[in-house]
C-alpha cells in the first residue's frame, strides 16, 4: 500500500504528491485455518500478542528473499553498498526496478544465517561480517572492511515485522465441525 494525494486541476491536469516514501505491506492470513487445532494456536499467538500491541516476524509468501520466488539465494543478489576503505557497516536493501525506475527497501529483519555477502565479486567468508538480525546491518570485521571502489552485494531471506491489524477476531465454527476465520489483517510495521 502506497499513500498518494491527487489533486485534478480545473485544466485537467493533475498534481500528484508521495505522502509516504515507503510501501506499507498488508497481508491476510486467514487462509491458512484448515483445523480447530490451527484455530486454537492463531487464538494462543493472537492473544499472546494481545491483538494489536505487539509485533511479530511474518514470512510473505510471494516476496520472502533478496532474489525472484523461483531463484536461488546468491551472494549477488542485491548491491548494498560501495566501500570506502572506512565504513564498516551495510544496511541490507532490497531494489526492485524496471526500465522505468527503481524504488528501494531496507530490509530490518533477515533470516539467521541466512545472509551471504561479496566484495568486489568475491564471496566473503561467514567470520568476515556478522548481521544484525533485528536492523538488518550488515558490519565487517576488522581487516575485512571493503576497499575503497569495491561493490558490497549481499543475498538473503528475510522477515516483514507485522501486527495484528485487529483487536478482534471472528470465529465461525459452523462449517464441518472444523474451525474457520475469515480474515486475519495483518500490517506491516515501519519504524
Amino acid at each position: 500500500m502506497r499513500r498518494t494525494d491527487i489533486v485534478s486541476l480545473s485544466n485537467g491536469r493533475e498534481n500528484r504528491n508521495r505522502r509516504w516514501r515507503d510501501a506499507r505491506r498488508q497481508y491476510d492470513a486467514g487462509s491458512g485455518i484448515k483445523s480447530v487445532e490451527d484455530l486454537y494456536a492463531v487464538l494462543s499467538f493472537f492473544e499472546a500478542r494481545a491483538g494489536q500491541l505487539y509485533g511479530f516476524r511474518f514470512r510473505d509468501p510471494v516476496d520472502w528473499k533478496s532474489c525472484g520466488p523461483l531463484e536461488t539465494i546468491t551472494a549477488g543478489d542485491q548491491i548494498i553498498g560501495t566501500g570506502d576503505g572506512v565504513i564498516a557497516g551495510f544496511p541490507l536493501t532490497k531494489t526492485y526496478a524496471d526500465a522505468g525506475g527503481a524504488s528501494v527497501r531496507a530490509i530490518e529483519k533477515p533470516v539467521a544465517d541466512s545472509v551471504v555477502v561479496s566484495v568486489g565479486g568475491v564471496v566473503a567468508l561467514p567470520g568476515d561480517f556478522a548481521v544484525d538480525e533485528a536492523t538488518g546491518l550488515v558490519t565487517f570485521g576488522p581487516g575485512k572492511i571493503p576497499a575503497a571502489g569495491a561493490v558490497v552485494r549481499a543475498g538473503y531471506a528475510f522477515d516483514v515485522p507485522v501486527r495484528f491489524d485487529t483487536d478482534r477476531i471472528d470465529i465461525d465454527l459452523a462449517q464441518f465441525q472444523a474451525g474457520r476465520i475469515p480474515s486475519i489483517p495483518l500490517v506491516e510495521i515501519r519504524p
